[in-house]
């Protein structure tokens, strides 16, 4: 087998490993008991397997439920449960659409009532009734996902511009109990910013908010600022909530799957947060550092990069990560790289990430691509799609942020 086959393997175990099923089954022994009507609500990339899941344990007792995820994330329908496809990674008349439905199905519960929210990561863009115009909603969430800002400030903002978002969803469904299971995607699984928190208590302070239209020098019509400077809900009596699945577990089912295939793993992070394109320049000063130690190893990093948006072309950050690399390990024979999305997607395209080798600079060159300038455009995604490079997997129905690998043979 080739170091890409390997590649392959560890890409299908690791995606393998952070599926939802058995947690979410797992969550459900913990649910509280109940007096009255058992509802289920779902957002995010990883709602209708989470749904699935809540439905094969709980089946008819489960009274109404709604799912919302991404389009092309349905994988049929789910009796009793009214499923929707939304945008994402900018929200749409759908997401709208589909909340409203929600919201309209907690409106008039009682305290014996009780609501399993099953949140997943994507739910900022597919769960929104915005507090303001939708279009100016849209124009802002554009704004934030090319500026370079982290998740957390982000949804820090979007939480605030929201009548769901930031613990308020929950306070909908009083005096009903809210029973949250919640699959992480944000390194450190602060449970405030996952999905923005409609279910949980903000802990970002206007302060901090005002502190990121600064930092990033956006600039927002009057009546955004006047939402901007509103406080958040801080306490929520009616949540309980239950953490499943985390990046830390796609990364340990890596190194896994490389130690069973005879590499050395050597775990080097669960919270990579930087550029996409500095990522991929590390991993490549690492291969050119141990390329010729006659060993295999496999270095691991989990987390979430940012991109800088400067082109107009098409990518994600797991796409940038593997083109930077790409121009450092040029001529290595017995290197590969590659990052991938753990939900299947990376960023407005088809492929969950990106994989190089030592040829693809070589390859791209032959064809007239000069790595610098597509990442400077921004369209790693055809670059990729030139060489080989493009990991596709389709919606895999878990979101658990992305894994970075660079194996190194003998």
């Amino acid at each position: 087998m080739s170091i890409r086959d390997d590649a392959n393997l560890i890409i299908k175990a690791a995606i393998d490993s952070a599926m939802p099923d058995t947690a979410v089954k797992k969550a459900l022994s913990k649910l509280p008991p109940c007096g009255g009507k058992i509802y289920s609500v779902a957002i995010g990339k990883a709602a209708h397997q989470m749904t699935m899941a809540a439905k094969e344990e709980l089946g008819d007792r489960i009274f109404d439920g709604v799912c919302i995820t991404k389009y092309h994330h349905l994988k049929g329908p789910i009796e009793g449960i009214r499923c929707f496809e939304a945008g994402h990674p900018v929200l749409d008349e759908n997401s709208v659409k589909a909340t409203k439905e929600a919201e309209k199905m907690v409106a008039a519960l009682t305290e014996d009532d009780l609501v399993i929210f099953l949140i997943s990561g994507g739910g900022s863009a597919l769960f929104e009734d915005p507090a303001v115009p939708l279009t100016e909603l849209q124009e802002i969430n554009k704004m934030l996902l090319s500026c370079g800002a982290d998740i957390t400030e982000i949804n820090t903002i979007r939480k605030r511009l929201s009548n769901v978002k930031g613990g308020r969803f929950a306070g909908q469904c009083k005096p009903a109990k809210v029973f949250s299971i919640v699959l992480s995607d944000i390194i450190g699984d602060p449970l405030d910013m996952i999905a923005s928190g409609p279910a949980y208590p903000d802990s970002a302070s206007v302060e901090d908010t005002l502190e990121i239209v600064k930092k990033y020098k956006l600039e927002f019509s009057p009546e955004v600022m006047e939402l901007l400077k509103k406080e958040t809900p801080k306490k929520l009596e009616n949540v309980t909530t239950v953490v499943t699945g985390s990046v830390k577990q796609l990364c340990d089912a890596a190194g896994k799957k490389a130690k069973d295939l005879g590499y050395e793993p050597v775990f080097l992070t669960a919270c990579l947060d930087c550029e996409a394109k500095a990522a991929g320049s590390f991993l490549s000063a690492i291969a050119r550092e141990h390329a010729g130690d006659g060993k295999k190893k496999a270095y691991i990093l989990g987390g979430e990069t940012v991109v800088k948006l400067t082109g107009k072309g098409l990518g994600g950050r797991n796409q940038e990560i593997a083109l930077a690399a790409a121009e450092g390990i040029d001529g290595l024979s017995n290197v590969c790289i590659f990052s991938v999305g753990s939900d299947g997607t990376d960023g407005p395209t088809d492929a969950a990430g990106g994989i190089v080798t030592g040829d693809t600079r070589a390859v791209l060159k032959e064809q007239g691509i000069v790595i610098h300038e597509v990442l400077d455009d921004n369209d790693a995604y055809h670059a990729l799609q030139k060489c080989d490079g493009l990991v596709i997997t389709g919606p895999t129905g878990t979101n658990v942020n992305d894994v970075t690998v660079l194996l190194i043979d003998e």
